[in-house]
């Protein structure tokens, strides 16, 4: 798989989307101006493309040109939030359009979204022995075929692309079963509890008591 291009000139930003790809299994790499991004883009191929708007010297508008005429997906992750802004960037080619502040998990949702739609998201998730891949929907342990429920298979793809951090239960809630307003935790749990004997995982996902779970790096289970 190709990188995929953080063009971002507020550096604390740029740093937290690299973080939240990387940590999901998604090689990046960052520029801070529009300038470098097309010295990059004409250099290199990327899977996809994040472009903020307002941009020094080259602004996300032209990039996004650029972009398509090399078939690059692109996601605008831009403070520009009025309605006018969103279907302009749109209009003009984007795939998606993410507003700031975001949270980290949407924005893998998104990336992972475009990519999926675009063909190209076939990056397998790994951890422990175990391998996911997202695309043909199946999960493998030590080279062997786990059967896993559709909502089982979710739950797992979600902390295997958010390693080392901590999901709270009404997000994890909200991905796999929607937004309700009876936001009720024990079916979360359950799925949970089922996980774990599936896999083998007692240690490996760990509960954070009050807040949610966390699927742990390796290295960092006893």
């Amino acid at each position: 798989m190709y990188p995929i291009l953080i063009v971002e000139d507020e550096r604390p930003i740029a740093d937290l989307i690299e973080l939240t790809l990387t940590g999901a299994g998604y090689p990046c790499r960052q520029v801070n101006d529009g300038e470098s991004a097309a010295n990059l883009i004409a250099e290199e191929d990327f899977s996809l493309a994040i472009l903020d708007i307002m941009l020094p010297k080259v602004d996300g508008y032209a990039l996004l040109e650029y972009l398509r005429s090399v078939n690059t997906p692109v996601i605008f992750v831009t403070a520009k939030t009025t309605l006018q802004d969103r279907v302009r960037g749109l209009h003009e080619g984007a795939d998606d359009y993410l507003t700031k502040p975001f949270e980290p998990l949407e924005l893998v949702a998104r990336v992972e979204s475009v990519l999926r739609r675009t063909g190209r998201g076939n990056v397998a998730l790994c951890a422990f022995g175990v391998v996911l891949d997202p695309v043909a929907r199946t999960v493998t342990q030590s080279g062997h075929p786990l059967h896993l429920s559709p909502r089982e298979f979710e739950l797992l793809e979600l902390l295997l692309r958010n390693r080392g951090i901590t999901l709270y239960r009404e997000v994890l809630y909200e991905r796999l079963w929607g937004d309700d307003d009876d936001f009720d935790t024990r079916p979360l749990d359950l799925c949970i509890t089922r996980l774990r004997k599936k896999l083998g995982w007692k240690n490996e996902i760990r509960t954070i008591f009050r807040v949610g779970y966390r699927l742990e790096k390796e290295g960092d289970v006893p």
